[in-house]
């Protein structure tokens, strides 16, 4: 197996890599980067994490989705690095399930085609 060069963290995007993982799975994955963020996120972490706004990672720590504390009496939201892990684990688990429920809802479905050619 060829190891890529390691990159700065700034340079990650979501891209794929040469060997088809998400440029942000290897981000979280690689320990310096988890050092360069110590313990906790702000929410702009958190946000290029997963690739998505800081007003929507706001919007699932304001819903307790996704558990944050306030620090300092600014009230700075922090994510803590294992919470983050854990709603992406979650919400992994989450689509595995709705994918299963939608696969067993039509498990039972008579295909057309085959009810055609048994009538003939």
């Amino acid at each position: 197996m060829v190891r890529a060069a390691s990159r700065p963290a700034e340079e990650f995007s979501t891209a794929r890599s040469e060997h088809g993982q998400r440029a942000h799975t290897r981000h979280m994955n690689d320990s310096r980067a988890q050092q360069r963020l110590g313990r906790f996120l702000t929410i702009a972490d958190a946000a290029e994490q997963l690739n998505v706004s800081a007003n929507q990672v706001y919007l699932l720590v304001r819903s307790g989705e996704l558990p944050a504390i306030k620090i300092g009496t600014s009230g700075q939201w922090r994510i803590e690095t294992a919470m983050l892990e854990s709603y992406i684990e979650t919400q992994y688990e989450e689509v595995r399930r709705h994918n299963l429920w939608n696969q067993a809802e039509f498990a039972n479905v008579i295909e057309f085609e085959s009810a055609v050619k048994d009538r003939d």
